[in-house]
């Protein structure tokens, strides 16, 4: 069931349950958040959400209010922008810094991108640090806590999309720090290494450390990277079929982001998909078929040379040793046709069901 609202002076339409922000973007009123996702639950917790409802004596956040039949609201008045650009000023007086790389993480430029949009060059608002970097032995996530600004997006991220509680909060206030159990290591802890503390990161408090060796200047370069391509493709690891926009540089591969609008994964990656793409272009892949001579060394091949000689293989084997001696096991890195392909040649080739697929493991 449909209801009315107003929103800046125009009527609008809501169904049942919607917040007061999801009713705005929907129809492309921008309201600035830090603390939100659209895939987690709404924090409330940044406050730069708030709008000017109709009859009630504070602003309210428009990321947890409810829309209700009749409701006025006005997003972007004199007063709501004034307490916007207090906020985000007090948000940047205690960070260490601001711009930071795109190779963190999908979202690391949003709070540079609100500081540039409310032309916040400088405060006269200065803060303590409220995070302690943690220097972790792991290839993977880069935890630099003093970028934090406690949205806990990436605690929230962690608990509600991929169920795992592998970090939470610790104190209150200025001495708020992210963590894990008993305030260890990620590798000790039960994180699954997804990243997706990372792609949600509004700061880069979070990055993607593979991704930073390619950094121009170590980890502290310019958010503007011209270099940087995003190509829209599906994770060759399994048949989910999960979506990710590769980033390239120089013809080379960088990075992984998720694919926030994936109909398959809606952001999330496994640590496969997020991270193991090094094989693409490692020396040591393979580029041309190989046959092993008869002096005992490989030889680059034509393809027709190869499958002839792999059918070869298995027609001497079959012969020799029975069908039950085939075994076929699929690539995680092929396309899901393939696997079925795959399990064809075994079972109706060959006759058995010695057929598996490296994706189970």
């Amino acid at each position: 069931m449909t209801h009315k609202m107003e929103i800046d002076g125009v009527e609008v339409a809501f169904s049942e349950g919607e917040t007061v922000l999801e009713v705005a973007q929907r129809h492309e009123k921008e309201i600035p958040t830090l603390c939100y996702d659209p895939r987690l639950e709404s924090f409330g917790g940044c406050r730069l959400c708030v709008v000017e409802l109709e009859g009630a004596r504070n602003p309210v956040a428009s990321c947890t209010t409810k829309a209700t039949p009749g409701m006025v609201i006005r997003t972007t008045t004199d007063t709501i922008e004034a307490y916007r650009k207090t906020l985000l000023e007090m948000v940047v007086g205690e960070n260490r810094e601001v711009d930071v790389s795109p190779l963190r993480g999908y979202a690391s430029g949003e709070l540079a991108d609100l500081r540039d949009k409310y032309n916040i060059s400088s405060t006269g608002i200065v803060g303590a640090k409220s995070g302690t970097s943690k220097t972790d032995d792991n290839p993977f996530i880069l935890r630099d806590y003093e970028l934090c600004i406690s949205c806990y997006r990436c605690v929230r991220v962690c608990a509600e999309q991929e169920g795992d509680h592998a970090i939470n909060v610790m104190n209150r206030g200025f001495h708020t720090q992210i963590t894990t159990e008993f305030d260890g290591l990620l590798k000790d802890s039960a994180c699954t290494f997804c990243g997706q503390c990372i792609q949600t990161c509004p700061t880069g408090a979070l990055g993607d450390k593979k991704a930073l060796r390619h950094a121009e200047s170590g980890l502290q370069i310019p958010p503007t990277e011209p270099d940087i391509e995003k190509t829209r493709t599906i994770c060759p690891y399994c048949g989910v079929g999960c979506s990710i926009d590769v980033l390239t540089k120089n013809e080379k591969i960088v990075g992984i982001h998720p694919a926030m609008d994936g109909p398959a994964n809606q952001g999330a990656l496994c640590v496969k998909g997020q991270f193991a793409y090094d094989f693409v272009q490692h020396p040591d892949r393979l580029k041309t078929p190989l046959i092993r001579g008869e002096d005992g060394e490989l030889h680059e091949a034509s393809w027709d040379d190869a499958l002839d000689k792999a059918a070869e293989g298995f027609r001497r084997v079959n012969a020799k040793h029975g069908r039950h001696s085939i075994y076929g096991v699929a690539s995680g890195r092929a396309p899901s046709e393939a696997a079925y392909l795959m399990q064809k040649f075994i079972r109706v080739g060959f006759g058995t069901n010695y057929i598996d697929n490296c994706s189970r493991a």
